[in-house]
């Protein structure tokens, strides 16, 4: 079990801070390559696609307002508009919204970008917290880094079925044995450039008694992270916020965002419902599959609302 120091210590030794050079943005989506994709695409043995996200609400998780006109000649300043159809076609109508959300946080399914998360001041690759500017967003590694999506090759580790429960409780962590155990237990070995997604059986407890919990959770042990910089993992994600909380250290709140973000570029993918894909995965005996990840390409944020799909 690492100390505290040796998780500071994490910081230095697991940093990819100019392993792709100093301007580098990607982090450790640097390891899904062509070849990792085309491996991704050969997963595909069943033509089957789940979405591992969770629906957003109305109005718990958003705030929604949404504009009916039945007929679009009746809108307002429809007489004024260039296009004839709005003054003449009394046929057609339509609907719009407006809509306003908070991703980050232990509800919604989103993607951290490296920009997420500051240490000491700084963000990944050594830059300062000064480059994120309240009017503009971030200047350096946001989630629009990741543009042209992340598709890769994912790999579901069932933690909750290796330990023979429903779901761990709250405060219990994930260590590296546990992810072995799920490698040997559901054949499969996670991969250079792969994103591993964690189930822990939270998102059974969200489903059966629509709860969503306060800052104890289950979820990533900090001894975790040399493991996943060993293994190359480019993404992980997992049924909860990711670190187990409490987190064991004082003085480190949340190591595996930390370490993550800010040493390694590791990027994540945060309250995933899983259910859906460890149903399907043990129906069909299949632990890997094409995963596709699409952030919003919102100018300057720290991450995006996402859905991401798992196709076996």
């Amino acid at each position: 079990m690492p100390t505290q120091e040796d998780v500071l210590g994490y910081f230095d030794t697991l940093s990819n801070w100019g392993r792709w050079g100093d301007d580098d943005e990607l982090g450790t989506l640097n390891h899904i390559t062509d070849d990792v994709r085309l491996a991704a695409a050969r997963a595909v043995r069943h033509g089957r696609s789940v979405s591992c996200a969770w629906e957003v609400a109305v109005p718990r998780d958003m705030e929604r307002s949404t504009t009916t006109c039945p007929c679009a000649a009746d809108m307002p300043g429809a007489e004024n508009m260039p296009a004839p159809g709005f003054r003449d076609d009394r046929r057609w109508g339509f609907s719009s919204e407006r809509l306003a959300v908070t991703f980050h946080g232990n509800t919604l399914t989103h993607l951290d970008s490296p920009c997420h998360i500051f240490w000491d001041g700084m963000m990944y690759n050594g830059r300062s917290h000064s480059l994120v500017d309240a009017a503009t967003g971030s200047a350096w590694a946001s989630v629009t880094a990741a543009a042209n999506g992340i598709v890769t090759r994912g790999v579901l580790l069932d933690i909750a079925s290796v330990r023979g429960v429903p779901w761990l409780e709250p405060g219990q962590g994930v260590y590296p044995d546990d992810l072995e155990e799920a490698e040997r237990r559901q054949g499969v070995r996670v991969r250079s450039g792969d994103a591993v997604l964690l189930r822990t059986g939270y998102g059974r407890v969200r489903h059966e008694t629509g709860a969503v919990s306060g800052f104890t959770q289950a979820g990533w042990h900090a001894s975790c992270l040399p493991w996943l910089h060993e293994r190359e993992v480019a993404l992980i994600g997992a049924d909860t916020p990711q670190d187990v909380q409490p987190s064991g250290y004082d003085g480190v709140l949340m190591p595996v965002h930390a370490v993550s973000l800010v040493a390694m570029g590791l990027w994540m993918l945060d309250n995933c419902d899983l259910e859906a894909c460890a149903m399907t995965a043990a129906e069909l005996g299949q632990w890997d599959f094409h995963l596709a990840v699409a952030p919003v390409r919102f100018a300057g944020t720290s991450g995006s609302p996402v859905n991401p799909i798992a196709t076996f």
